[in-house]
């Protein structure tokens, strides 16, 4: 029988891990494989996944989806997924927002989730059957419901090409709210809507290792989540918000 509160203690001290040899990390030289178009990765990326993934593995029997790694195993059933650092651009330009994003699913649906912003020693999560958190505090969606008193947090996915028209959607829905906002961090515009900092993320084409912990701790703070249109390399269209905000 799954057992939540020990699956969530699991991951929390993997990201706890991985965030302390992250910050160690930081602000020294490190090795770029790729940096092409919109895309970065760091082989920082990938040692700290093999961390976590070694922690995982030592502590559970369940299958492993990570960014950098993918997977050799079946995810019909339970299963974690792994973003080591989610917002590497951010990171290598020291700016100060980036995390460990870890998940627990169940086919095509998060059950758990824990985003570790190591910047501020901030440790967010949630399941079913819990309550979402920062630390030791409860942590809950924000109760605005019009747009013009809101804030979206949005993004442009890194390996995607947009047409003129998709740009001209997107300026069209950017001026209904109040405020919208590019934060370079799924994982953590995920927080700010679990937090009440936001109204809503939605971001089309993301990768499922960026939002599924999200979902989780969203759920958890009393939103609403929705991720469709999964595809077969994992890219998902993802929307989160606050449940009483206007479509």
């Amino acid at each position: 029988m799954l057992d939540l509160e020990q699956c969530l203690t699991i991951a929390k001290s993997a990201a706890l891990l991985a965030g302390d040899f992250l910050l160690k990390a930081k602000g020294k030289n490190l090795e770029v494989l790729n940096n092409e178009g919109r895309d970065l990765k760091l082989q920082l990326d990938i040692d700290t996944e093999k961390l976590i993934k070694e922690y995982l593995n030592s502590k559970s029997s369940y299958a492993i989806l990570g960014e950098e790694l993918g997977s050799n195993n079946d995810l019909d059933g339970y299963f974690w997924v792994v973003d080591p650092l989610d917002g590497t651009s951010n990171f290598l330009r020291d700016i100060p927002i980036s995390c460990v994003s870890i998940a627990l699913m169940n086919k095509s649906n998060p059950l758990l989730g824990v985003i570790y912003d190591f910047n501020h020693e901030e440790l967010y999560y949630g399941h079913i059957e819990s309550k979402a958190y920062i630390n030791d505090k409860e942590i809950n969606v924000s109760p605005l419901a019009l747009k013009k008193e809101s804030t979206l947090v949005t993004g442009i996915p890194a390996k995607s090409n947009y047409s003129d028209n998709e740009f001209s959607e997107m300026i069209c829905d950017f001026q209904a709210w109040k405020k919208v906002r590019m934060i370079g961090s799924a994982a953590m515009a995920a927080c700010y809507v679990a937090s009440g900092k936001a109204e809503t993320y939605k971001e089309n084409g993301i990768f499922l290792w960026d939002v599924a912990a999200g979902a989780a701790i969203v759920s958890a703070a009393g939103g609403e989540v929705s991720l469709e249109n999964i595809q077969v390399d994992f890219r998902v269209d993802a929307r989160f918000s606050n449940n009483t905000i206007e479509q």
